[in-house]
């Protein structure tokens, strides 16, 4: 039994004021079981009412100043579920029930099963388009339209620097199927594509008004790449596209009165593409910075922000939704989970990360630029060995000038084969996806020597995504802190184990936990101190078996 001396205690404002309760007195709970369901039960109000000296919860009930039944109201706090988080418009917009995104994880890591069920759950899927070839993007898209006729989905963009043909090719792609949602990564600047993308769905209606078709979320995490979203599209990039004939220039007036994305999600320390950043300084920095441009352009809808990178507990989902976050997105969390296109082997070694298993390295598509992206360090020499091989590059000019002895050692330990062999390999794959870089290596020795070293850390990804036998201390797991955080949260709990990791589960306990720990701090700030044991949400299994 909890009492009012004892476990729980309540300290009254310096203001009295009479209030009390009146309700079935039955429905009044005192044990520590009782108040917890209550406390959970948020769909519905909750009372902390005083009764012979003890604090007891109910789920009904209502205030009044009549004190007949002597039953003191202490605290009130007004129903908050799930799907309050967040902005109303965001959900409105996208077709949403909850304000929560299942951010894209390339090489189609967010497959298209993670994105039919988010969506049927009333979440935002992202599919991981990145990395992955025009085939297999168009039976992707082809699928997920199938499985989700009404119901939303995204597909990601992302900036290839160095491959431009992989930009142009899938967003020809989302315009041909009418893909109508769009998360841009990795940009360092606006591209023709992502413009094209954008103002290829713009039009006006009877009354003048502007209607966008495509819409467009912007995962960043840097102020002058924000400007850039945050604004109209460039005259210059929309002039040269209205004479390629890849838009009309009504479509090109429209887009220089539109910003460039609907929404822009700060990434802060996150898995993959990252700049470590925290998200209690970036978020609200890019938030002011959205409030300057739409003062100087006055848009009929303002850019939205949302919040990612860290995100992988109820504590870290209220604390971005308590900074003003439109919206939170998650990634690493949900690539250890069942319908993520990792493999088992992968998902196990996600599933015992720690937050210090982590560590920058190189990245497969921006090699060349000194890019790195964040990864999982536990269980594989990828890191490691893909750190070395840009030391290398750094140090020499062709694959030639590589001392013998070096060279040994990455063909026989990375490679597993010699460097002709492998440039091979990469001859035949670029012939087919973009020979335009074939032929700047062969002017270049040191690009040439690039697109080699590209060739272990392209495919480092693939073997941990199909599970290459053999391969596994070279895999390549994106993955951020968040990862270890959610293990931590979840130890002890069915969601322990990878198999029973169900994304939609995932973010519906991410999304009930925070509203939980909302309430308890509503009654801390008014004055009831809970105990610690109460102080904690804990995912339980079945609780969300209805929900898609």
């Amino acid at each position: 039994m909890l009492k009012a001396d004892n476990s729980l205690s309540f300290m009254s404002s310096s203001v009295e004021i009479n209030k009390f309760w009146t309700g079935p007195v039955s429905s009044i709970v005192f044990d520590e079981e009782g108040i917890r369901a209550c406390l959970l039960q948020l769909e519905r109000p909750c009372f902390a009412v005083r009764v012979d000296n003890r604090i007891g919860f109910s789920n009904e009930g209502e205030l009044t100043t009549d004190g007949s039944n002597g039953i003191e109201l202490l605290v009130a706090v007004p129903p908050q579920p799930a799907r309050s988080w967040g902005n109303p418009e965001f959900n409105e917009l996208f077709g949403l029930t909850y304000a929560y995104v299942g951010g894209s994880m390339a090489q189609g890591i967010s497959s298209e099963e993670l994105v039919i069920a988010l969506g049927k759950a009333g979440m935002l899927g992202s599919f991981g388009a990145a990395g992955l070839s025009p085939a297999r993007i168009e039976a992707a898209i082809k699928r997920i339209q199938a499985e989700l006729p009404t119901e939303p989905y995204a597909f990601n963009l992302i900036h290839s620097p160095s491959e431009e043909s992989i930009e142009r090719r899938a967003v020809e792609l989302y315009l041909q199927y009418g893909v109508g949602i769009v998360e841009a990564s990795a940009f360092l600047d606006l591209t023709p594509h992502i413009v094209r993308y954008r103002a290829a769905g713009l039009s006006q209606d009877a009354a003048g008004n502007i209607q966008i078709k495509n819409r467009v979320i912007a995962k960043l995490s840097r102020r002058e790449v924000a400007a850039k979203f945050m604004q109209p599209a460039p005259e210059r990039i929309l002039r040269d596209l209205v004479e390629a004939g890849q838009l009309t220039t009504e479509q090109a007036a429209l887009a220089a009165k539109v910003p460039g994305a609907d929404y822009i999600t700060v990434e802060a320390d996150s898995g993959g593409h990252t700049d470590n950043r925290p998200l209690v300084c970036l978020l609200p920095s890019l938030m002011d910075l959205r409030d300057e441009i739409q003062d100087k352009y006055g848009y009929a809808r303002p850019v939205g922000v949302g919040a990612a990178g860290g995100i992988g507990t109820p504590a870290a989902t209220l604390a971005a939704f308590m900074m003003g976050a439109d919206y939170v997105v998650t990634g690493s969390a949900n690539s250890a989970c069942v319908e993520a296109g990792t493999s088992e082997h992968t998902k196990k070694l996600l599933a015992q990360a720690e937050m210090p298993d982590v560590m920058m390295a190189p990245s497969a598509d921006m090699f060349e630029m000194g890019v790195k992206v964040q990864l999982l360090k536990r269980g594989t020499l990828f890191p490691l060995r893909s750190q070395k091989l840009y030391d290398l590059y750094r140090a020499y000019d062709s694959i030639e000038q590589i001392p013998a002895a070096e060279l040994s050692v990455v063909e026989k330990q990375y490679f597993r084969k010699s460097a002709n062999e492998v440039w091979e390999e990469t001859v035949k794959f670029f012939q087919e996806r973009d020979p335009e870089q074939l032929a700047k290596a062969q002017e270049n020795p040191k690009r040439k020597m690039g697109l080699i070293f590209r060739w272990y850390l392209g495919l480092s990804s693939r073997w941990s995504n199909t599970g290459e036998k053999g391969r596994e201390m070279d895999y390549q797991i994106w993955c951020g802190p968040a990862m270890g955080a959610f293990n931590d949260w979840v130890r002890g709990t069915y969601l322990e184990q990878p198999q029973n990791r169900k994304a939609v589960d995932v973010g519906m306990h991410l999304l009930t936990g925070a509203a939980y720990l909302n309430r308890l701090q509503a009654l801390k700030m008014a004055g009831l101190q809970l105990p610690i044991s109460f102080k904690r949400y804990r995912p339980e299994a079945g609780k969300f078996n209805a929900i898609g």
